[in-house]
């Protein structure tokens, strides 16, 4: 699969819940950042608990606004709908994916602003 193909395949995973679907498309020894920070997740074993509590939000939906393709990086903004403490709202997300043998290898992610849809 492309680098592109595969991204997609996690996003649409994502957006159904899919949590085998989604775990296909990372490598098993994957990793998750914060953008130029901290590791968030190392490995399938800490990678699923994440989207499994994450995926409990019955708002839950990322809607893609751009992507950029560049050899096997793939980088998304989106535009995420969640269930915060404080109620619905959104929160931008730009994701910058490294894909290496058809699978995300390394996933950097850098939280934008948060608005509440009903403050």
């Amino acid at each position: 699969m492309t680098p592109l193909a595969v991204v997609q395949a996690q996003l649409d995973a994502f957006n159904s819940k899919d949590i085998g679907a989604l775990m296909r498309a990372y490598a098993p020894d994957a990793e998750q950042f914060a953008l130029h920070g901290e590791r968030l997740a190392r490995g399938a074993e800490e990678i699923r608990p994440r989207y499994v509590a994450r995926f409990t939000e019955p708002d839950l939906h990322a809607r893609l606004l751009s992507r950029t393709v560049m050899g096997n990086f793939v980088t998304d903004l989106e535009l995420i709908t969640r269930n915060f403490p404080e109620g619905v709202g959104t929160l931008e997300m730009l994701c910058i994916y490294e894909v290496i043998d058809g699978r995300i290898r390394r996933a950097s992610f850098a939280p934008g602003a948060m608005t509440l849809l009903n403050p």
